[in-house]
């Protein structure tokens, strides 16, 4: 045997010798082409070779014929300064000044005839060529050995070559794409699901149940059409673009697909979301031989392309068209974006998918889609923050990673947030950096391959960690978390990822190059040159806190990176600049209209009380002229409480004119209120126009404080807490203000129901419980306390009152998640699901609990009593017994309940009696299971009262029982036989009590024992 290794050494010494000769032998003539190989290729051995006969298609690169003029180009059409700003080219105008040469071309097509390669097809831009052949042939055109392995990290085999290719050194060949398939591109969404058991069997015979990480959402008040509170349809245009017009109209906007999608999905989801989404003409580009048919199973993409769409027309529901280029899980990336290339006409691109990269030939086409004036947005990944380094497990820049084209300077990189909103389908509120943890939130990072382009400089990466001579990643970010969709031929799904943000930045694009159209003006093209320029501050007219929403919060940590990446003020490496932030940005990217400009582009709010004054008033708008010439201009359109100083005029080239507007007397008489218009400026030369929001704040007199009334819980009877609370009316004028209180419930007593507050003086009101919340049902009552003065409303203060109600809040977790509820220690497979008998008890949502080696922990502080008893009931539910389990209930510390390791059990009821000590009391729930779900539901809390029992024995055996009860109440007798059982026996059923007393009969009891020991529980 150690003979044979020194011979086989020996033989592997000398094939290597022979190949370094071969290679020497080629000298200047041949070069070597990197990049091909997978970097992994050294981990596995070798399983075989690919069959001689076995067809391959390749797509090959070609390089440009002026690289160097074509950079100098895209920095002059990306300059507002040049004379060829956005002066953009057609395809055919690209091929001729920066394509490869016909001859070129024609000597890449000698080269595959002449090595028994067949053209499948040429491309107008000379980048590409696509080719096919026998692997015998590819071997020995690009003198490689193509073999197979089995992939290191995936259940199946791959085919790569041995070694670069290498051809002749004049050859005009920049890369292949087609010699492995190594890594096959994957889309960037990650579903949200939750824990579903098998109804298999395992080899044991013993169910199995496979724990899914479930995405936990942030905000659930999108108006998804199936109740989950994902957003959905025009959530995103109120969030981000309020107030438009724009839908996108007579736009289009191509998406990069591996994969096909089910029609009845996009139908479905165009027709709940409504808009007019269902006019928009879907239409697919199909290549590489992909028929359009979505794949099934584990690793369909069809997915990726309904999320894709669906969120486009979300933003932008009046497109002509969405043409989604379809090249099948086999299809090159190159051929896929030299087709969106071609079609010049889509301004929009969007790719929501991963491949290996870097290559030349995909960056170039990157270019002459810069070049045509068309935006391609790329989602940045999903697997959080990019480690360092080309080689690292998750590096950016690293082929078996995937991540290509996520670092690409030539596009515009798109990370993810939790977006919250103000209420259903509302306002936007605020962000945070989308991050799930374990691996999964926005990604961003540093390119190990490119250095940093020009527009990314002078940015300080002190504090986001970035760097000063690589690029950076992402570059902006839009909602990626809680995304509603339909896919799979009807499969409504909650989802997450870049893949959700980057088709929103494209609708948003459209609606950019919608209102440029309107004003004669070219499309955005790409857009970094000129977000870069806003965050930097080098746009006059448009400051980054007008463009966009700046995260600020979260991090893209992971476990594989601990400290790097958090969000910061400006610039990070989790969300890039932001979020858009509607009309400014919109008005920021599109143009001016035809040279007129108007700063600022939003008026400050004008605020004051009801007759004056405002403030700030007056304000100073600067009309300039950017354009070559002459421009005439004039105010169209205004509202009778603004004046400006001049309505029309004439800017001669490159001047400015300033204008006061300041209010007009018409002000002094509105009522309370917000009031919003626009000034709306006409170049007249040009009959362009440009809008100037304004907005004026009328506010009362009179200010009541606090907002809100006090929401008081307590037994039948009383007492309540709390029973009162004092309001302040302040008056801000400079007149006394009178004041009346309106619709006061009898459960409410006023100190004072009107009066007058002098100026700038204040009054205090007082609003107590009075004695007929006593006298109140077991409910929930409800008013509204209303102050008025004489220009009307003031204030409506609401006030609840809660008799004898449950008083822990979402006990039932019905509102999907766990809000009114604080999570603490392991959060891991710890979810609100619905749908799922398993584990609901009642209602539509349950909670699963099921964090392993570590325990986990809910709690909520309720408002309570002081000396009050309480019931404290819960369900809980351990499906499958498996250990270790733990459950623990803890009332202000003191623990109720403690068990390990518990049994197979249904849903079991659980009750304990407990005191408050004072204003709020905490609950906390502790639990742990390692191999399953431990189910939890309907927790509530309801005051009781401490009632006396009295027992005595009657005739014979039997016994007699009288409590003191409240009437209406329910309660449940209970007894012990030896005080030291465990647990109290139900007698009979609950019963109702109609009076003050209740008296019950426990037949020949003591035939069955001697003693025995009764409660009286008055149940919830």
């Amino acid at each position: 045997m150690h003979c044979k290794r020194l011979f086989a050494a020996f033989l592997a010494g000398l094939a290597m010798f022979s190949a370094l000769a071969s290679m020497t032998a080629f000298g200047a003539d041949w070069k070597i082409l990197p990049g091909h190989v997978p970097q992994d290729l050294s981990q596995v051995q070798a399983t075989g070779r690919v069959a001689p006969a076995h067809l391959m298609r390749l797509a090959i690169g070609v390089p440009l014929r002026d690289p160097a003029g074509l950079d100098d180009f895209l920095a002059q059409i990306y300059d507002p300064a040049s004379p060829n700003y956005r002066k953009y080219l057609t395809p055919e105008e690209f091929a001729a000044r920066f394509g490869p040469t016909e001859q070129d071309y024609e000597a890449v097509k000698q080269f595959a005839r002449a090595n028994g390669l067949t053209i499948l097809e040429t491309h107008g831009n000379r980048l590409v060529l696509d080719v096919a052949g026998p692997a015998a042939a590819v071997e020995k055109a690009l003198h490689i050995n193509l073999r197979t392995y089995q992939h290191p990290t995936e259940a199946r085999m791959f085919f790569a070559p041995d070694a670069e290719p290498s051809v002749a050194a004049d050859l005009p060949v920049a890369d292949f794409q087609g010699l492995s398939d190594f890594s096959k591109p994957h889309p960037k969404f990650t579903k949200s699901t939750v824990a579903r058991e098998s109804n298999g069997q395992a080899a044991g015979g013993t169910a199995k149940l496979k724990k899914v990480d479930r995405a936990r959402a942030g905000s659930k008040d999108g108006t998804a059409p199936d109740g989950s509170g994902a957003y959905f349809g025009d959530d995103f245009r109120n969030a981000y673009v309020p107030g438009t017009t724009l839908t996108g109209s007579n736009q289009m906007v191509g998406l990069l697909e591996f994969d096909g999608y089910y029609a009845s999905d996009i139908a479905a989801y165009a027709s709940a979301a409504g808009g007019g989404r269902t006019n928009i003409v879907i239409q697919p580009v199909l290549l590489d031989g992909f028929d359009g048919t979505p794949t099934t199973g584990a690793n369909s993409g069809n997915s990726e392309v309904s999320l894709d769409i669906e969120q486009t027309m979300a933003m932008a529901p009046g497109l002509a068209k969405i043409m989604v280029f379809e090249g099948g899980p086999n299809g090159l990336q190159n051929d896929i974006l030299n087709a969106m290339v071609a079609n010049s006409a889509v301004k929009s691109l969007a790719c929501c998918w991963g491949w290996s990269g870097p290559s030349t030939t995909t960056d170039n086409i990157f270019k002459q889609m810069a070049a045509q004036g068309q935006s391609f947005f790329n989602a940045s990944g999903d697997s959080d923050a990019f480690t360092v380094g080309a080689n690292s497990t998750n590096g950016v820049d690293n082929p078996n990673t995937q991540n290509a084209p996520s670092s690409s300077p030539y596009i515009t990189q798109v990370g993810g947030t939790t977006l919250t909103v103000n209420g259903a389908g509302a306002a936007y509120a605020s962000e945070t950096v989308w991050n799930w943890g374990g691996g999964s939130g926005s990604s961003g990072g540093v390119s190990s391959y490119y250095t940093i382009p020009s527009w990314q400089t002078g940015i300080s990466m002190t504090t986001n960690r970035g760097s000063t001579v690589q690029r950076n990643i992402p570059d902006v970010a839009l909602t990626a978390d809680n995304v509603f969709d339909y896919d799979s031929n009807g499969s409504p799904d909650v989802l997450g990822g870049t893949s959700c943000a980057t088709p929103l930045w494209a609708g948003f694009i459209a609606l950019v190059n919608q209102q440029a159209a309107s004003l004669g003006q070219s499309p955005a093209g790409f857009i970094n040159p000129a977000i870069y320029a806003i965050g930097k501050g080098q746009n006059a007219g448009y400051t980054y806190a007008a463009c966009f929403h700046d995260t600020t919060t979260g991090n893209n940590f992971w476990s594989g990176s601990r400290s790097q990446y958090a969000a910061v003020t400006g610039y990070d490496l989790c969300t890039g600049w932001g979020t858009p932030k509607g009309a400014s940005l919109i008005n920021a990217l599109a143009g001016t209209s035809g040279g007129l400009g108007a700063f600022p582009q939003a008026l400050p709010v004008i605020s004051g009380f009801v007759g004056g004054p405002f403030t700030p008033n007056p304000a100073a708008l600067q009309l300039t002229n950017a354009s070559a010439s002459a421009i005439k201009w004039s105010l169209v359109s205004t509202s009778a409480w603004i004046h400006v100083t001049a309505t029309n005029g004439t800017l001669a080239s490159h001047a400015a004119t300033n204008l006061v507007v300041s209010l007009a007397a018409a002000a002094n008489s509105l009522k309370a209120g917000t009031y919003s218009t626009s000034l709306v400026l006409s170049n007249q030369t040009q009959k362009l126009v440009q809008r100037l929001a304004v907005t004026l704040q009328v506010n009362q007199a009179l200010s009541v404080s606090p907002a809100q009334g006090f929401t008081a819980v307590g037994p039948v009877g009383g007492p309540f807490a709390p029973n009162s609370q004092r309001f302040v009316l302040a008056n801000g004028s400079g007149g006394a203000q009178s004041w009346k209180l309106m619709t006061t419930p009898t459960w409410l007593v006023i100190s004072a129901t009107n009066g007058s507050v002098a100026a700038g003086g204040q009054t205090n009101v007082t609003v107590s419980l009075s004695s007929t919340a006593k006298t109140l049902k077991s409910a929930v009552y409800s008013a509204n306390l209303i102050f008025t003065n004489a220009s009307g409303l003031i204030a409506v203060a609401p006030f609840t009152l809660s008799v004898g109600q449950p008083l822990v809040a979402n006990g039932g977790f019905e509102t999907g998640n766990f809000t009114s509820w604080t999570q603490s220690g392991n959060l891991a497979y710890t979810f609100v699901t619905s749908g799922n008998s398993l584990y609901v008890h009642s209602g539509v949502y349950g909670a699963e609990l099921g964090p392993s080696s570590s325990p986990g922990y809910l709690s909520q502080t309720l408002t309570t009593v002081s000396g009050q008893a309480y019931v404290l009931s819960l369900w809980l539910r351990n499906g499958s017994g498996d250990t270790p389990n733990w459950f623990q209930v803890q009332w202000n510390g003191t623990t109720l309940f403690d068990q390990h390791n518990i049994t197979t059990a249904g849903w079991t009821n659980l009750q304990f009696v407990v005191s408050a000590t004072s204003a709020s009391s905490v609950l906390q729930l502790g639990f742990q299971d390692d191999p399953d779900f431990l189910g939890l539901d309907d927790i509530s809390l309801k005051a009781t009262t401490t009632t006396a029992v009295k027992a005595k024995a009657g005739r014979n055996t039997d016994f007699q029982l009288v409590g003191s009860t409240r009437p209406n109440a329910v309660y449940q007798v209970q007894y012990k036989t030896n005080l030291s059982q465990p647990d109290w026996i139900n007698f009979g059923t609950p019963v109702t009590a109609s009076a003050g007393s209740l008296m019950l009969t426990h037949t020949n009891a003591l035939q069955t024992s001697p003693q025995r020991f009764y409660r009286l529980l008055e149940l919830p």
